[in-house]
């Protein structure tokens, strides 16, 4: 059989219902993969991930975080459907969610902080996963400081060395990991369920409902995902201020935000290069410089 056989036989044996793609069309997958929605016959409609063969690990861990994100309860997710392998290429097949509403930046404010309050026993998760197509190592780690500063900043600074990035990036980088726990004097995270990747092209509005989609799921500290949010922009201003209200924030968040984004940087250098690497590096000159 052919792709988009082996892809209704699984959506078929997956929902207890045949189906049969009626229309097919190209959409966007994000940066790293691609997209198709297969409408069927008898009009359901499904969201489809592709990549190649060897990504079917990185759909298996999206589809768990998608369901640890559903099984919190306090904000929409697409449903995964099922994933596979068909000849070379890798499939994840999700819910078909309409996308295109507008909603409350309140909404959405309220809901993350309510996502964030379930916590786990460590940080990390019981599987790695992926940031964006970068492995993202999750052990469990009972010390955040720890698990952020060698699986997370850690993690990017031996990419970037043996990408080229420049050794004075590098080096200051492994210096400010090194001085971590100057950081966390006041500041005592719980793990929290993190989306991990929230820019503003990873969530929506379903008839006003807030979504999140395209996790990068872990537990963490919670101002990673709220930090996240400011580095790209393209959240609504009343989001700030509505998840500071459900749950404020300690004191030095102004300062820990760069230190969580320089771990979204530094994966932007691996997988794109460019000038990334300089706003990596003026990045941790200045949180160097908070530590003397």
């Amino acid at each position: 059989m052919g792709l988009l056989a082996d892809i209704a036989a699984a959506i078929g044996q997956a929902t207890g219902r045949d189906f049969a793609p009626a229309t097919r069309e190209e959409v966007g997958g994000g940066c790293i993969n691609r997209g198709l929605t297969l409408t069927g016959a008898d009009g359901r409609r499904f969201f489809v991930k592709l990549n190649h063969a060897r990504h079917g690990p990185m759909f298996e861990a999206e589809a768990e975080g998608l369901a640890e994100l559903a099984a919190a309860a306090a904000i929409r997710v697409p449903r995964p459907i099922v994933q596979g392998v068909s000849h070379d290429e890798a499939f994840l097949v999700l819910e078909w969610l309409d996308l295109g509403g507008k909603g409350s930046g309140s909404d959405l404010g309220r809901c993350l902080a309510n996502l964030h309050r379930t916590t786990w026993h460590h940080f990390g998760w019981h599987r790695d996963n992926t940031i964006g197509g970068t492995p993202q190592p999750n052990p469990a780690t009972a010390d955040w400081p720890t698990f952020y500063g060698e699986h997370r900043l850690g993690h990017q600074l031996r990419l970037a060395r043996r990408n080229g990035a420049p050794g004075r990036l590098v080096d200051g980088g492994e210096r400010l990991v090194a001085g971590l726990a100057a950081f966390f004097t006041d500041h005592r995270p719980v793990p929290s369920l993190l989306h991990g990747d929230l820019w503003g092209g990873n969530y929506g509005y379903v008839e006003g409902q807030p979504v999140l989609f395209d996790p990068a799921v872990y537990y963490g500290d919670r101002e990673a995902d709220l930090a996240m949010t400011e580095l790209f922009g393209g959240f609504p201003p009343d989001f700030q201020a509505a998840y500071r209200e459900a749950w404020p924030l300690d004191a030095g968040y102004s300062v820990r935000k760069s230190l969580y984004n320089l771990y979204h940087v530094l994966n932007h250098f691996n997988l794109f290069g460019g000038g990334y690497a300089g706003q990596a590096r003026n990045m941790i000159d200045a949180l160097l410089a908070e530590t003397r």
